[in-house]
C-alpha cells in the first residue's frame, strides 16, 4: 500500500480491495461525550472528632456513634497560631477573585475622619459598632481600619463573617481562626477558657445578634476588641459605643461616578449624577451601579469592529476603554443614546442585568432561587448549563450586583427585591430544585473534602429551605437526599450550626416525604447533637424517638447505635433509666416490678394472697442515688451489707406470715360441727361434759366485774389433736384479738372461743354454761342478739416482747392432760410459731 495515497477502500474494507485491508480495520472510538456510570462499591467516609470528652464517630449509614473517651487518652491540646498562619487562614476564607481583567480599585472618599476614629477607640480596648444604610459602604471601611489595626493585639486581626450566624457559631470560628485543633471541638467550658487569653482585634460585618447574646459574646472574650458592622434598627445596649456612617456629599459622589467610568463626566451625565445623588442620599453603591450603567452606554455606542482588521475577533477586557481610544476632548461617547432615568438609576439592577450575558442572567436566576446566595464559581458551568460559565461571576461583580459575604458572594443590598420585581424569581422553585440535586452528587461525591462542602453551606441551606414546604411532588425528597449527603459533611468539619439546620430541614421534609427512616436518623443526630451540646433533655427525647421508629422498622443495627447514645445520656445525668443496661446490650427494655418495702418492726403486716409454687418472684435492683454513687468503696461496702440486712429481715417475716396462713388454713379446715349450742364465753369439747372432768360448779371462779374485758391480750381456743382446745404456743402479746366463732350448721348454734386466759395455760369455763339445744331451757343466741357477757378471769399481763402475734394462740379450756400434751407437742413441732424478727 502506498502510504502517499490513502484511498477510501483501505479503511472501508469494501469489496475490491487490495489484501487484508479488511482485517486491518480500525475499532470504532469511544464517544467523547459518555454518560457517567453510577458509583458501585463506594464506602462511606466515616469520620472521628473530639467534642469535649466525647469521642464522635460521624457514620452517615447509621447515624453519628458517642462515646467515652478512653481511659488515659485526651484530645491534642490547641496550639495557636502564628501571624503567618493566621494569614493564610484569613486568605482562605477570603472570596474567590472573579475570573476576568481586575476590576479597579475604588479609593475611600470622605471617610477618613470615621477611620481614624474607629482606630482610636480599638487602640484602647473599646468595642465599637459601625453603623449605617444598606450600601453605605461599611464593608470597604472595615477593611481599610483592619489593616490600619494589624499590630495593635497580639494576636493580630481577625475578620468573621455575622451574616446568618448565631453567637456560638463566632465564638467558634474565632477559636478556629487562632488556634490550630484539626477535628476538635471544645466544649462551653473549655470554649471559655480558651477565648479567656485571647488578644485580638476582631472585627465582625453583617452582624445579626444583638441584646443578651452580644453581651454574652463580650463576656467570654474579654482581652479582645470588637468592630461590628449592623444596620442601625440592631439593638448592641450601651456597652458598645457607636459610629455612624452616612452618604457621601455631592462632589465624592460625582467624583466616584467618574472614577467608575474610567473618564471625565459630561455636562449631561453630571448633572444626570446630581439628581442621582439627591434621590439615593449619596449611597457609595448606587453611584458603582450608576457607574456601571454609563459602561454599558458607551460600549452600546462603540462602532463595530472591522473584520479585516487584525485580531478584531479576539476577545476584548470587559474594563473601560484605554485612554488611547477615548473620543477627543468636548465629545464623550454615548451622546446620541439617552441617559438612564432617574428611577432605573436608583434601581438599576434590571436594566444592568438586561445588558449581560446570558450566563450571567441565568446566574442572577439561581441567586434570586436562593434567596441571594450565589454559587461558587465552580458550580456555575453544571448549574448553567454553559462551559464558561465561570466567566459571569466577574461580569456580576464589576456591575455592582454582588457583595463578599465571607469566602463568598451574594447579592448586593437591594438587588434581590428589584430582581423579584422583574420577573427573575418565576421559575426559582424549579431552579432551586436543579440547585439542590446538583449539591446532593456534589457533596456525596468522594473527591469533595468536608471543608468544601461546609464552605458552600448557605447555597445549600438556601436551596433546601425554598424547596420545605413544597406542594410538587418529589420537593420533600430531593431535600432529604441532599440532607442526608450534606449533615454528615457538615458534622465532620465542625461546622455544627449549618449541621443542625441541615438536619432540622432534612427531618420536616423526611416526614412530609413519609420517609420513616429517613427521619428516624435526622432525630438520632438531632439527639447527639444536643449531647454534645450539654441539653440532655433535649437529647434523651430525640434519642427515643429515633429508637421507636427504628424499632417499628427492624432496623437491629440502627437501634442499637441509638440505645448506646441513649446510655451515655442516662449516665451523664445521673438518673439511669429502667431497663438501660438492657438497652446498652442491645435487648428490649422490660417491665419489673417495683420493690416492696418491708414493714417496720412492731406493726402487723397486711395479709396478702402469695404467690403459687409456679409464679415467679422477680427480683430487681434498687439503682443507687447519684451521691451513694460517688461515695467511696466503704460506703458501697456498709450499703451492700444493710441490703442484705433488710434482705435477711424481709424473708423472715414473709416466713413468718405465710406460717401463720398456712396454721389458720389448717386449723380453720379441722373445725367440725358439735351439734350443740353454747352461750357466749363457754368452751365446748366433743366429749360433752361426760368425760368425768370438773362440773360447772366445781370450778373455780375469780373476783372480777361481770362484762369487763380482761386487759391481758387473749387468744381464741384452736382444738388440738384429740378435739379439744389447745395450749397456745406462743407468748400472747397486747392487743391480740380473739379468732371469731364459727357456728354450727345443724342446728345454727354458735361456738365462741373462751374469753381470756391466763399466763399458764389455764383457762375458765362459764359456770353458767351448759347444753342448751335440746330442753329449750336457754334459747340460743346469735351475733346479731347483743354483746356477749365475757366471764370474769384473771389474766397476767406478759412482758413486752417484741414477737410475731400468732392467731393461734388459746388458753386450755378444761383439765385433760392428753389434749394439753398433745397441743405442746405440736406446738414444738411448728418452727413458725416463735419466728423472730431480724
Amino acid at each position: 500500500m502506498d502510504p502517499t495515497s490513502r484511498d477510501p477502500e483501505h479503511f472501508t474494507g469494501e469489496p475490491g480491495t487490495s489484501g487484508d485491508s479488511a482485517s486491518r480495520k480500525r475499532p470504532p472510538r469511544d464517544p467523547l461525550a459518555t454518560e457517567p456510570a453510577p458509583p458501585t462499591g463506594a464506602q462511606a467516609r466515616v469520620v472521628q472528632v473530639i467534642s469535649g470528652d466525647l469521642l464522635l464517630t460521624v457514620n452517615p449509614v447509621d447515624g453519628t456513634e458517642a462515646e467515652q473517651l478512653p481511659p488515659g487518652e485526651r484530645a491534642p491540646a490547641p496550639v495557636r497560631r502564628t501571624a503567618e498562619e493566621r494569614a493564610d487562614h484569613e486568605r482562605a476564607g477570603s472570596p474567590p477573585v472573579p475570573p476576568g481583567p481586575p476590576a479597579p480599585q475604588l479609593p475611600l472618599l470622605e471617610r477618613q475622619e470615621e477611620r481614624e476614629q474607629l482606630v482610636r477607640l480599638l487602640s484602647r480596648g473599646r468595642s465599637v459598632r459601625l453603623t449605617g444604610p444598606a450600601g453605605s459602604g461599611r464593608t470597604a471601611l472595615l477593611d481599610a481600619v483592619a489593616a490600619d489595626c494589624a499590630d495593635l493585639a497580639p494576636d493580630g486581626v481577625v475578620r468573621l463573617n455575622g451574616h446568618r450566624r448565631t453567637v456560638t457559631d463566632l465564638l467558634h470560628a474565632l477559636f478556629s481562626t487562632v488556634h490550630r485543633a484539626p477535628l476538635y471541638r471544645p466544649d462551653r467550658e473549655e470554649l471559655l477558657a480558651l477565648l479567656g487569653g485571647v488578644g485580638a482585634v476582631v472585627v465582625v460585618d453583617d452582624l445579626e445578634c444583638g441584646g443578651a447574646a452580644l453581651d454574652e459574646l463580650l463576656d467570654a472574650t474579654p482581652e479582645c476588641a470588637f468592630l461590628f458592622s449592623a444596620t442601625p434598627d440592631l439593638d448592641t445596649g450601651d456597652v458598645v459605643e457607636e459610629v455612624f456612617l452616612g452618604g457621601l456629599s455631592r462632589a465624592a459622589a460625582t467624583d466616584l461616578l467618574a472614577q467608575v467610568v474610567g473618564r471625565p463626566l459630561s455636562e449631561d451625565e453630571s448633572n444626570w449624577a446630581g439628581d442621582l445623588w439627591f434621590e439615593s442620599e449619596g449611597l457609595p453603591l448606587r453611584f458603582v451601579q450608576a457607574g456601571a450603567l454609563l459602561s454599558q452606554r458607551d460600549r452600546l455606542t462603540e462602532e463595530p469592529a472591522d473584520p479585516d482588521e487584525y485580531n478584531a475577533f479576539e476577545e476584548r477586557p470587559a474594563g473601560p476603554p484605554p485612554v488611547s481610544l477615548l473620543p477627543a476632548s468636548g465629545t464623550h461617547p454615548g451622546d446620541d443614546t439617552p441617559l438612564p432615568s432617574i428611577g432605573e438609576g436608583a434601581a438599576p439592577s434590571l436594566l444592568l442585568a438586561s445588558r449581560l450575558s446570558e450566563a450571567a442572567r441565568d446566574t442572577l436566576r439561581f441567586a434570586v432561587a436562593l434567596g441571594g446566595e450565589v454559587p461558587h464559581q465552580a458550580h456555575l458551568p453544571a448549574l448553567v448549563g454553559h462551559t464558561h460559565a465561570d466567566a459571569a461571576l466577574g461580569e456580576l461583580a464589576g456591575c455592582g450586583l454582588l457583595s463578599p459575604a465571607g469566602s463568598r458572594y451574594r447579592l448586593a443590598a437591594g438587588v434581590l427585591a428589584q430582581l423579584e420585581a422583574g420577573g427573575y424569581g418565576d421559575d426559582a422553585v424549579e431552579r432551586a430544585r436543579t440547585a439542590a440535586q446538583h449539591y446532593a452528587w456534589w457533596a456525596g461525591h468522594p473527591s469533595v473534602t468536608v471543608e468544601r462542602a461546609a464552605a458552600e453551606s448557605d447555597a445549600v441551606l438556601a436551596s433546601m429551605a425554598r424547596l420545605v414546604p413544597g406542594s410538587e411532588a418529589g420537593q420533600a425528597g430531593t431535600v432529604v437526599l441532599l440532607a442526608r449527603r450534606a449533615a454528615p459533611a457538615f458534622a465532620a468539619a465542625l461546622h455544627w450550626g449549618a449541621w443542625e439546620k441541615v438536619l432540622r430541614i432534612g427531618q420536616e421534609a423526611a416526614r412530609i416525604a413519609g420517609e420513616v427512616a429517613e427521619e428516624a436518623y435526622f432525630h438520632h443526630e438531632l439527639g447527639v447533637l444536643a449531647l454534645c451540646g450539654g441539653h440532655l433533655d433535649r437529647a434523651r427525647a430525640e434519642l427515643e424517638t429515633s429508637i421507636g421508629m427504628r424499632g417499628a422498622l427492624a432496623d437491629k443495627s440502627g437501634a442499637v447505635t441509638g440505645r448506646r447514645a441513649l446510655a451515655l445520656v442516662s449516665d451523664r445525668a445521673g438518673t439511669p433509666a429502667a431497663g438501660s443496661a438492657a438497652l446498652a446490650a442491645g435487648g428490649a427494655p422490660t417491665g419489673r416490678p417495683e420493690p416492696v418495702a418491708p414493714a417496720p418492726l412492731g406493726l402487723t403486716a397486711p395479709t396478702a394472697v402469695l404467690p403459687t409454687p409456679r409464679d415467679a418472684v422477680v427480683v430487681d435492683a434498687v439503682p443507687l442515688a447519684p451521691a451513694a454513687q460517688s461515695a467511696g468503696p466503704a460506703a458501697r461496702l456498709w450499703g451492700g451489707v444493710r441490703n442484705n440486712l433488710v434482705a435477711v429481715g424481709a424473708g423472715a417475716l414473709l416466713v413468718a406470715v405465710l406460717g401463720t396462713v398456712v396454721t389458720l388454713g389448717a386449723t380453720s379446715g379441722s373445725e367440725e360441727a358439735d351439734g350443740r349450742d353454747a352461750t357466749p364465753g363457754q368452751s365446748v369439747t366433743e366429749d360433752g361434759g361426760d368425760d368425768g372432768g370438773p362440773s360447772p360448779e366445781d370450778t373455780p371462779q375469780d373476783d372480777g366485774v361481770p362484762g369487763e374485758t380482761a386487759p391481758s391480750g387473749s387468744a381464741s381456743a384452736s382444738p388440738g389433736p384429740s378435739g379439744s382446745a389447745t395450749t397456745p404456743t406462743g407468748t400472747p402479746s397486747p392487743g391480740a384479738t380473739a379468732s371469731p366463732s364459727r357456728t354450727s350448721p345443724a342446728d345454727g348454734g354458735e361456738q365462741d372461743g373462751n374469753e381470756g386466759g391466763d399466763g399458764d395455760g389455764d383457762g375458765n369455763e362459764d359456770p353458767t354454761g351448759g347444753n342448751t339445744g335440746t330442753d329449750g331451757s336457754t334459747p340460743p343466741e346469735s351475733e346479731s342478739s347483743g354483746p356477749a357477757t365475757p366471764t370474769p378471769t384473771t389474766s397476767t399481763s406478759p412482758a413486752p416482747t417484741p414477737t410475731i402475734p400468732t392467731p393461734t394462740d388459746t388458753g386450755t379450756t378444761g383439765g385433760e392432760e392428753e389434749s394439753a400434751s398433745a397441743s405442746a407437742s405440736q406446738s414444738l413441732a411448728d418452727p413458725t410459731a416463735t419466728a423472730p424478727i431480724v
